[in-house]
């Protein structure tokens, strides 16, 4: 039996506004075995990165609303601040958005490391920079970067720096949040695979690798889940997702992705007509109606999840015809 590593049952995060609260994370069931990379995928705004942050790094504004969030078995939404401290890094470890602006440029990347693990009560000794030197040279960087400022090195060589130090302790989990989208194409796929080699290398035990970018995903994850306006759309097997969707919005994602070796004479790119809808005022109902082509008066319910497959589920009261209305340019 699949060893659990994350558990989430009805995950639920709002931020608070004086609006009324956004509902960005809205009753997520979830659940990561050891050894899987899952993909989480969706629009800007869905609610990928939020789900990162409840899980690691709530922001004040932030509330953790209602559900459970075991790691390892243990159900971290309930724990203290000072609890939950001694499980980052060597527990479950993030990669944030935007990290490759968090260097500071007065310090050397030693200094980096050398300040961040003293915060977790690890000893920065020559023992363990000797770690950390093997650890660059997996994500094929010299280690003569320790003794180098943020500013001389490429984003490619900064993003790995990061990579190094969110694993640095062999943390069971790892969230990595939008890690490819500061970065050219070749850099973009070379981070993806380290990621992939962390965890056949068991540095990592899993991880969630967020981003807007399905191809990068295809390639490096076990599974997919597809989030849209705060809810679960869909989740399977990446194979699954991407070649049998049975949700209209993992359908239309997919049918905006340019394809090799299909000329734009050939076939049109499709875009999805209309915007998210506004998450403090939402209400019953499936969250992409208002969107969706194959929309019945059903869909005013909100749907149930349901098994379409192997590990393969989606929210969506008429998957069956998800697909079968297709046309020719697609």
């Amino acid at each position: 039996m699949a060893e659990k590593v994350l558990e989430l049952k009805n995950l639920q995060a709002y931020y608070r506004h004086l609006k009324g609260d956004v509902k960005a994370v809205d009753g997520i069931d979830l659940t990561v075995n050891r050894g899987e990379i899952m993909g989480v995928a969706g629009e800007s705004g869905c609610g990928k990165s939020t789900l990162a942050y409840t899980l690691i790094n709530a922001p004040a504004h932030l509330k953790h609303m209602g559900g459970e969030a075991y790691l390892n078995g243990k159900e971290i939404m309930s724990m203290s601040s000072g609890e939950f401290r001694k499980l980052r890094l060597q527990n479950i470890s993030l990669i944030p958005q935007y990290a490759l602006d968090a260097f500071s440029p007065t310090k050397k990347i030693k200094t980096h490391i050398r300040d961040l693990v003293r915060q977790h009560g690890v000893s920065p000794n020559d023992e363990f920079m000797e770690k950390v030197k093997d650890r660059l040279k997996i994500v094929n960087l010299d280690p003569s970067v320790l003794s180098r400022y943020a500013m001389e090195l490429s984003g490619g060589m900064k993003q790995r720096v990061i990579m190094t130090i969110s694993s640095v302790l062999d943390p069971d989990f790892l969230i990595a949040d939008e890690i490819t989208s500061a970065l050219d194409v070749t850099s973009q796929r070379f981070v993806a695979n380290m990621l992939v080699n962390l965890r056949d290398k068991e540095i990592i035990g899993s991880a969630i690798f967020i981003t807007h970018d399905l191809a990068i995903m295809y390639q490096i994850a076990s599974r997919i889940m597809v989030m849209y306006a705060g809810h679960l759309a869909e989740v399977g097997p990446a194979e699954e997702i991407m070649h049998n969707p049975k949700h209209p919005y993992t359908e239309a994602l997919i049918s905006s992705l340019p394809r090799v070796g299909i000329q734009h004479t050939d076939t049109r790119l499709h875009g999805i007509e209309g915007t998210p809808p506004d998450l403090t005022e939402i209400g019953p109902g499936c969250r992409f109606r208002f969107r969706c082509s194959y929309r019945t008066d059903k869909c005013d319910e909100t749907p149930r999840r349901e098994q379409v497959g192997e590990r393969h589920y989606t929210a969506c009261w008429n998957y069956e015809q998800v697909g079968s209305d297709s046309n020719d340019e697609q």
